[in-house]
């Protein structure tokens, strides 16, 4: 892809979805959660590049669950990332598996749990107003199915809102609904962007992954633009103000 094909197709997307959304304003600082994979990369990057059209305190933040051997190679590259483009990094590290016996969780939602709270409390520590995460379509896509699938209200079929607030005086905000997985890939590729993959994301016990990897492979034969229905199907649902 060459630089006026990206800018056409991908950099036009956040553009327009900054302008419609506003989620990042002049002066509000954000914290960004990066784990080194490629949407959340992309997200890093994409956040440094609008810092230098609208001024804003920024910090990268990579969570440590505990769990994987793998973190500490993770978090030593959002560090270079934050060093590379002269912004601070925070470690924040939780105990997923202690919240799983003590609260009687299942290991994905104490994750999550603890993630999100870690990344809110760090927020409030910095007096920053929203935390970012790269959630895409695809992500979005998948969320819808896999609520189709647990049988859910229509409301949750609203899936993920590009903001929403995360505690009180901090909003979780997602620029990169826009995009599509491959869009990201894209991205990436065009700016020289190195990324780590995260091999949990292949495990087929999990449903996100088998949604990801056996059931949308299947659709995608049969309706290229099935990410895009998907997601706005999501849109629409949001909008009847459930």
């Amino acid at each position: 892809m060459q630089r006026k094909e990206f800018v056409a197709r991908i950099w036009s997307k956040l553009t327009l979805a900054q302008k419609q959304e506003g989620l990042v304003t002049e002066g509000k600082g954000i914290l960004a959660a990066v784990s080194g994979g490629p949407d959340s990369t992309c997200l890093a990057h994409y956040l440094v590049s609008l810092r230098r059209r609208l001024s804003f305190p920024l910090e990268l933040a990579y969570v440590d669950h505990g769990l994987r051997k793998e973190a500490l190679k993770e978090a030593a590259f959002v560090r270079l990332l934050g060093k590379k483009w002269g912004i601070p990094v925070s470690i924040l590290k939780v105990n997923a598996q202690g919240a799983r016996k003590s609260r009687g969780m299942g290991l994905e939602e104490a994750c999550r749990k603890l993630r999100y709270q870690a990344l809110s409390e760090r927020a409030k520590r910095l007096q920053f107003s929203a935390v970012a995460v790269g959630h895409q379509m695809d992500d979005q896509a998948e969320t819808v199915l896999l609520n189709l699938l647990r049988g859910v209200s229509l409301k949750a079929l609203g899936a993920m809102p590009p903001r929403r607030f995360l505690s009180p005086g901090i909003e979780l905000i997602r620029p990169l609904l826009c995009l599509k997985r491959s869009e990201i890939l894209d991205y990436l590729k065009i700016h020289q962007l190195d990324y780590k993959i995260d091999e949990t994301n292949s495990n087929l016990e999990l449903m996100r992954n088998w949604i990801r990897h056996k059931v949308f492979p299947l659709l995608n034969e049969k309706n290229p633009r099935i990410r895009e229905h998907l997601a706005g199907i999501a849109e629409q649902v949001r909008a009847l103000g459930l």
